[in-house]
């Protein structure tokens, strides 16, 4: 039994070109700078990105780390959303490993933070306080409905930022998501920002990888900050291949999970038992809650496995499907089969 598997977009495989491109690399040692698919990579997603320079980092985790500790010190503070992926799910590395303290702010259901939080949340010059030192931002954001961020709002906070002193990194992980959704280019989405990081194994099938995008003084900083985190990567190139492909060949297509996800959600919606409402899906991830009294997300997870169908519970109530790139529209059909038979059951 093929298994449909829509847990998260990380799950893909790589695509045959990749593979193909991984055999063929011209690597060399890429702490010396010598990797010439790292450097062909790294211009790549400095050019789509407008930026001057760009750091290839072995996870969006690394990739997030290693800009908060380039732009802050220690004791120093950092403003971002309470729902974001870095406060959630990233161990609070930026408080363990850069001394770097988190000041959360509410994220709305849309992914945006208000600028009159952010505002309030800078400190005032005091011995007592931490020293706000940066603005982070997520695009698109993961636990707010995969939600996209416009041009306008990432100016309004990217003008403020410069306005008050701070620095504004963008989590990007799904950026490109964010940019087909929208109908714009990446560049036009990150213009404000001083830091971008992005996936390549986030919907782009890419087996690993992440890149960070700043000025060139930036990308120097951050790329002490990966060797001293155990980044330091030699003959990468091999991965670096996949990347290149995934920019080239994966982007485009990624309106196809955003169809399929809104599919997904419209199917869902109509399902007896389960709450969705489909507008809220505006790229490749559908969240959907359990209304049915005594019903559990943990056993309709398992119910569905049975089925050949994962999801992701989160919680007892709320679950979560990604469409991604091994996901089809027939995919999608027998999905809703599966969650429709196994409702009747739960």
């Amino acid at each position: 039994m093929r298994m449909i598997d829509l847990r998260s977009d990380t799950i893909t495989e790589p695509t045959t070109a990749m593979r193909k491109a991984m055999y063929n690399a011209e690597i060399g040692d890429d702490v010396f700078g010598e990797d010439p698919t790292v450097n062909r990579l790294e211009e790549m997603s400095a050019k789509l990105t407008g930026k001057e320079a760009a750091l290839f980092v072995a996870s969006g985790t690394m990739a997030n780390l290693v800009s908060e500790l380039a732009h802050c010190g220690r004791g120093d503070e950092m403003i971002l959303g309470d729902q974001s992926h870095i406060f959630y799910y990233e161990q609070g590395g930026c408080a363990a490993l850069g001394g770097i303290h988190p000041r959360t702010v509410p994220n709305q259901a849309d992914g945006k933070i208000r600028i009159e939080d952010l505002d309030h949340a800078i400190r005032e010059e005091n011995v007592h306080f931490p020293v706000s030192r940066l603005i982070v931002l997520e695009n698109t954001h993961n636990r707010c409905n995969g939600s996209p961020l416009g041009p306008s709002y990432m100016k309004k906070v990217g003008d403020f930022a410069r306005e008050t002193g701070l620095k504004l990194h963008v989590d990007g992980a799904r950026i490109f998501n964010a940019a087909q959704a929208l109908n714009v280019s990446v560049e036009e989405l990150v213009v404000p920002a001083d830091s971008v990081a992005f996936c390549l194994s986030k919907g782009l099938c890419a087996p690993a990888g992440s890149l960070v995008c700043g000025t060139e003084d930036f990308i120097r900083r951050a790329r002490r900050c990966r060797k001293v985190v155990g980044g330091g990567m030699r003959q990468v190139g091999i991965l670096a291949a996949c990347g290149v492909v995934a920019l080239n060949e994966m982007v485009e297509r990624l309106h196809e999970d955003h169809e399929n996800a809104h599919k997904l959600a419209l199917g869902i919606s109509g399902i007896k038992g389960l709450e969705l409402d489909p507008s809220s899906v505006k790229t490749n991830i559908v969240f959907f809650d359990i209304s049915k009294d005594g019903a559990d997300a943990g056993l309709l997870v398992e119910m569905l496995e049975k089925e050949g169908v994962r999801v992701l519970a989160l919680g007892s109530k709320s679950l979560r499907a990604v469409t991604h790139y091994k996901i089809g529209p027939k995919d999608i059909e027998t999905t809703l089969k599966a969650i429709s038979r196994a409702m009747v059951k739960l």
